[in-house]
């Protein structure tokens, strides 16, 4: 393995001069091209031919290019230094509109040639690639298999050579066409080019535009980039299963902290009794029970309200009131219970039981009032027998339940950007929802 370019080798080369307009051109390859464009009129030219034949003469300055990195330019990437010395466009048609991104041409004397291309401010770092990887088309999407990594199809297009400046080591042309097709593995892509002689393939890498900028010594910013491109590395990848495992952990401890906080519970029945209520009773429904004391921290109160409530609903007003100070804790509780049966057999709806909670309530001397309610119309049951229980530091499991729900949205929501990024990607393959398998790609690369 050659040693990077440092600085080139200074070559004093004979000046030549266009056949088409008589500019002078410079060659930056020391032999290695084959097609070299006049800067100035932008003829196709054979550098083989010591005369310059002129190999394509087509009108490019109506459509003419300005390369975000300019020819000549040289810069270090991947522990190289190279010198761009071509640049050309291509394009695909899909759906009667036009696709087009940028190559350039990099030229180092040790390592031979690389390519930077462009599209929409979407870079790639391109090796050719002389081994060839492995294509398969079984299954539902073709693939491709390459130094142990498994490359996804990603779209299939002819792309057509719209515009060429500088020199290349092959015969170039305006309107030379290739079969392209592009395999995705983020951030690498492979893609080979088709023509009616052979099958090329080469490896990208997504590299950010900052990098070119900087390696490149270019002015101002690069571009930002447009959309999601094929092989663009997800902000994702890595995250969410990592994000998961915390949630698993973070449950697990809050399991731990519920269980603990079960264990330490008083659980203590300070009241407990069974009472008579007849909507149709004039008397006044209200009553309050005898004292009770907490004792210890303050802590939750849990009170259970059971009937025997038949196809009918009640209402209890309560109030727990501390006998020191008058502080009351007020609430109420609906109880409904309703059976029977129709023609898709039994049915029930509601519970004759329920509980109420209240946290944090202090030590001290209580008393609890309660205010019964039933319908007194209809055909229902006018009375019912309810019992009441009331526990001072019972263990409530609400806040936990809460809390592991509101673990939950962090993972849930990286899970969905996750796979909203990929649904964006794959939106433009060949392989979209709804895309035939002659649909192409407005992102080949």
């Amino acid at each position: 393995m050659g040693s990077p370019l440092v600085a080139p080798p200074v070559v004093h080369t004979k000046p030549l001069a266009c056949p088409n307009c008589g500019g002078p051109i410079d060659f930056r390859t020391f032999g290695s091209a084959v097609s070299v464009i006049c800067p100035q009129c932008l003829s196709v030219l054979d550098s083989s031919n010591p005369q310059l034949k002129i190999l394509q003469q087509v009108n490019q300055q109506q459509n003419r290019r300005k390369p975000a990195v300019y020819l000549g330019a040289r810069g270090t990437l991947r522990g190289a230094t190279w010198e761009v010395i071509g640049y050309q466009t291509r394009v695909v048609t899909a759906d009667g509109e036009e696709f087009e991104w940028e190559e350039y041409l990099l030229f180092n004397p040790y390592k031979g040639f690389r390519y930077l291309t462009n599209y929409r401010g979407h870079w790639n770092f391109v090796v050719p690639l002389e081994p060839m990887p492995q294509r398969d088309s079984s299954g539902s999407r073709p693939f491709a298999l390459f130094e142990g990594h498994t490359y996804k199809h990603f779209s299939g297009a002819m792309a057509a050579t719209s515009f060429v400046l500088g020199e290349f080591p092959w015969r170039v042309k305006v309107g030379e066409k290739v079969l392209a097709d592009d395999y995705v593995d983020p951030p690498r892509l492979l893609s080979s080019e088709t023509t009616n002689d052979e099958v090329t393939w080469s490896q990208g890498e997504y590299i950010p535009g900052t990098e070119i900028w900087a390696a490149f010594k270019l002015e101002n910013s690069p571009p930002s980039p447009e959309g999601i491109y094929l092989n663009q590395p997800s902000p994702y990848t890595g995250k969410v299963w990592g994000i998961w495992k915390m949630f698993l952990l973070m449950e697990f401890l809050l399991f731990v902290i519920m269980v603990a906080f079960a264990m330490v519970s008083q659980r203590d029945v300070v009241l407990e009794e069974t009472r008579q209520f007849s909507a149709v009773d004039k008397g006044e429904p209200s009553y309050v029970t005898t004292p009770f004391e907490f004792k210890g921290r303050p802590a939750p109160v849990e009170l259970k309200i059971t009937t025997d409530l038949s196809n009918n609903s009640a209402n209890f007003g309560l109030a727990l009131i501390n006998q020191d100070s008058g502080q009351a804790y007020e609430f109420n509780k609906e109880i409904s219970y309703y059976f029977g049966s129709d023609s898709d057999g039994s049915w029930s709806e509601g519970e004759s039981s329920a509980s109420v909670t209240i946290p944090a309530v202090p030590p001290g001397h209580y008393y609890l009032r309660v205010e019964p309610e039933m319908d007194p119309t209809g055909s229902a049951a006018k009375s019912m027998s309810y019992h009441l229980t009331l526990t001072h530091d019972a263990p409530t499991f609400v806040w936990f339940v809460f809390a592991g729900a509101l673990l939950l949205i962090p993972p849930i929501w990286f899970t969905i950007k996750a796979k909203s990024f990929e649904a964006r990607r794959w939106a433009d393959s060949d392989h979209a929802p709804g895309a035939s398998s002659s649909s192409s790609s407005d992102d080949d690369d």
